[in-house]
């Protein structure tokens, strides 16, 4: 099986829900907390890459910087929502699990099985 990484915020009941689902298949992903260790604008391009997403899908339109920052605007670019993410990463929807090449948002958190079929 590929190495697994899950973006992970223990304080969201889905992302705990994705994590429960691995273990209880005896998976142990490695586990980056992206609130304290944000990812890097080039990170999330990588993330972005094996979701298959354009950036607007990764962000979650119901935090206070979403609205504080604009990001509504239709007009910003994929670079602009991209920084908005690497500098305020409660932005970043979540959970992620990555296996290999590709990437899937465990929302409801049993997507993030379709990566180990």
């Amino acid at each position: 099986m590929t190495d697994l990484t899950l973006y992970h915020n223990p304080r969201c009941s889905k992302s705990r829900g994705a994590l429960e689902l691995l273990e209880a298949r005896g998976l142990q992903p490695t586990i980056v907390r992206y609130l304290e260790t944000p990812p890097s604008a080039a990170e999330l391009r990588e993330l972005l890459r094996k979701l298959g997403i354009p950036a607007r899908q990764l962000l979650r339109t119901g935090e206070e910087e979403y609205q504080s920052l604009g990001l509504a605007d239709p007009g910003l670019g994929e670079e602009q929502l991209i920084e908005a993410m690497a500098a305020h990463p409660r932005l970043i929807e979540r959970p992620i699990l990555v296996a290999g090449d590709r990437a899937v948002i465990g929302r409801p958190p049993e997507k993030v099985l379709e990566l180990l079929a």
